[in-house]
């Protein structure tokens, strides 16, 4: 009779999980579509639109972002063209295993001498316990006007999540021939989320957003903005040499999108694309 109490009981496999590996890339020139690249979770569309100006739509067939998953975008428009740039739908980042992997995600964007590249990624909604370390990195040349919103959702309100565990680096560059002209490394953790409350911190804020415009002449936009009030939100409007950046937060996601979203119609003179359903 065999007697398996006597064994060395069989080591327990770890499964190795499935992670999401995506790449998309596209080139604009004055005459159209340059190039174009695609692979794993990551999709460009190029939507037929009824304007002069070409739309690219991100998209993230995996449903959401979670440990180990890596992204890469990269929109560029050349010299003298026109681009708008945005995702199919809000970015989702999801819980991670303890002290795992983050989720990496890196956006690369290029406009050349005299082009207009307008980066419009809907929100991202942090679930509990996501990690996620994201990079933004903008390189125009000479004149080239570039706009950009990121726009970051602790919870759903809706659904009463209030996050007490995150890892988030969020950090955004932009160059103008080479020089750094802005920069915004944003890291939270459990730790700022404990004193949330706190002016200094998020102010109470479940939802926060940065817009930029970085073109010749954009501080002149900055009391246009200030006269732009909705109900919730709080915003502050800066200024300066060839800038405007706007930094607004809510008590939720869908205060904040609408006023993102008249902003961004009033700087940029015409509607937001078909995919921001308001």
């Amino acid at each position: 009779m065999l007697d398996t109490s006597l064994q060395t009981p069989p080591q327990t496999a770890v499964p190795t999980m499935q992670r999401v590996r995506g790449r998309a890339l596209v080139v604009m020139g004055m005459n159209g579509l340059k190039d174009l690249h695609q692979s794993g979770s990551a999709k460009a569309m190029l939507p037929r639109v009824h304007t002069k100006v070409p739309e690219v739509v991100f998209l993230n067939t995996s449903g959401g972002l979670t440990a180990g998953d890596q992204l890469d975008y990269t929109l560029e428009v050349e010299a003298g063209a026109a681009l708008v740039g945005t995702t199919q739908t809000a970015e989702r980042a999801y819980a991670s295993v303890a002290h795992g992997a983050d989720a990496d995600v890196s956006v690369r964007l290029i406009a050349g001498a005299g082009a207009r590249l307008d980066w419009l990624p809907q929100e991202t909604i942090l679930f509990e316990n996501a990690r996620l370390n994201r990079r933004t990195c903008a390189e125009i040349v000479g004149d080239a006007r570039f706009v950009s919103v990121e726009s970051l959702i602790f919870g759903r309100a809706a659904m009463g999540e209030t996050l007490q565990t995150l890892h988030l680096r969020d950090r955004r560059e932009i160059r103008r021939n080479g020089r750094l002209e802005f920069l915004e490394p944003l890291e939270i953790d459990a730790a700022l989320l404990a004193a949330r409350d706190h002016a200094v911190t998020l102010g109470g804020a479940r939802a926060v957003a940065t817009i930029g415009m970085f073109a010749p002449g954009a501080e002149a936009l900055a009391d246009l903005v200030k006269q732009t009030a909705q109900e919730g939100v709080s915003a502050g409007v800066s200024g300066w040499n060839g800038k405007l950046v706007i930094r607004a937060m809510a008590p939720d996601g869908y205060p904040l999108r609408r006023y993102v979203a008249r902003v961004l119609k009033q700087i940029r003179g015409v509607d937001l694309p078909r995919v921001w359903q308001m």
